[in-house]
């Protein structure tokens, strides 16, 4: 097997001029935190509809600070997704609350909101939505629930930079916003992250949490008067999500246009012939972070990811359901709780997508992909 062909299923798209522009930031002597992620900030805030932007060293982190914005820790519940990266439960943990999940609907793989909705309790406090491979919730339906009892909303949108409900951009409107920049992500900083806000007050004690709890003031006026950690983007980061940024309409794009011919080449026989579950073939709102299908129960995913890479296309794994790790049984979560996303969680493969990908790379894994349902 020649790995000179091999397919990734993921791939970051870094021109020569982002790769320049690293070089004179190197060259600068600013390397960390300055005037590269203040542009990066800047021009990220413009694109959310002026909303303030802060930026990180990860999408994880920024959830993190959210809830703790929120006021959220030991004693609160917050909702969220069985079926995501387990960082979106993790941190819930962190600030000492209480993970609840809600199943997933079997059509988007998102979180069910009326599963949520039923989900609340007088502890509850707040909910994480995940926008699982870059499509979003109803969000008008999201808002209304959280209107209706209350709770603050940390919308994970790690990977759903690009995407928009109703002509708008996510993160240009609801309450907390947290957006991944991980290698993988559609546009990257290598790792990094933001988080949208909703004022400037917000946006200060953000500051304040993602650089050990310091304010300063004048020359030499420093004080520490919350708990913080040290989450700062460098300017190496942002000078690549600069470069990254300038492309994100030109990458959305293209994903959408090698989704749709996914769905072509695929044809519209495939889930009948197959027994294999596509997502659903909205291509308007989703900036198509990931392709995904759920495959029928008669292979695993193990034997369908070794059998593609026989034939030099890489497969990802997004996501195992959450709440049956160990660290999550240990909690008293178990089999059978949220029966739609242990079957989604057991069979679900990304498939190839990233903005350099061909329309023949499309049909290559496409023939692949039948080839090894057919056997």
């Amino acid at each position: 097997m020649s790995t000179n062909n091999f397919l990734p299923f993921s791939k970051p798209c870094i021109d020569e001029s982002t790769i320049a522009a690293v070089g004179e930031t190197l060259r600068s002597g600013w390397i960390t935190n300055g005037p590269k992620v203040l542009e990066f900030e800047k021009q990220l805030s413009a694109y959310f509809g002026g909303r303030p932007v802060r930026t990180f060293n990860s999408g994880t982190c920024t959830m993190e600070i959210a809830l703790r914005i929120a006021g959220i820790g030991a004693g609160d519940e917050v909702i969220t997704t069985p079926i995501s990266w387990v960082a979106t439960a993790n941190v819930i943990l962190e600030v000492g609350a209480t993970p609840v999940f809600a199943d997933v609907d079997p059509v988007t793989r998102n979180i069910d909101l009326d599963k949520l909705e039923a989900a609340i309790t007088p502890r509850t406090k707040a909910i994480i939505p995940v926008y699982l491979a870059g499509k979003p919730v109803d969000m008008d339906k999201l808002y209304a629930i959280a209107a209706r009892h209350k709770l603050r909303v940390i919308e994970d949108a790690a990977q759903a930079i690009g995407s928009t409900w109703q002509g708008k951009p996510i993160g240009s409107f609801g309450d907390f916003v947290s957006f991944s920049f991980q290698a993988n992500k559609n546009i990257t900083t290598a790792e990094g992250g933001c988080l949208v806000l909703n004022n400037a007050a917000e946006a200060a004690l953000a500051e304040k949490y993602r650089l050990q709890g310091v304010t300063r003031s004048g020359w030499d006026g420093i004080e520490v008067d919350v708990l913080g950690g040290k989450y700062n983007m460098t300017d190496i980061a942002a000078t690549i999500g600069l470069g990254q940024f300038a492309q994100l309409n030109t990458i959305t794009a293209q994903r959408r246009k090698l989704a749709k011919h996914y769905f072509a080449t695929l044809g519209k026989d495939f889930e009948k012939q197959t027994g294999a579950q596509l997502p659903p073939a909205e291509l308007a709102n989703t900036n198509w972070h990931l392709f995904q299908i759920v495959l029928p129960e008669r292979i695993t995913r193990a034997d369908f990811m070794a059998r593609m890479k026989e034939q030099n296309i890489g497969i990802g794994y997004h996501y195992a359901a959450i709440h049956l790790f160990k660290l999550y049984r240990a909690l008293g979560f178990k089999e059978g709780m949220f029966p739609i996303a242990e079957r989604i969680g057991r069979q679900i493969v990304s498939l190839p997508m990233f903005a350099t990908m061909t329309e023949v790379d499309v049909e290559h894994v496409c023939a692949a992909m039948k080839d090894v349902l057919a056997g």
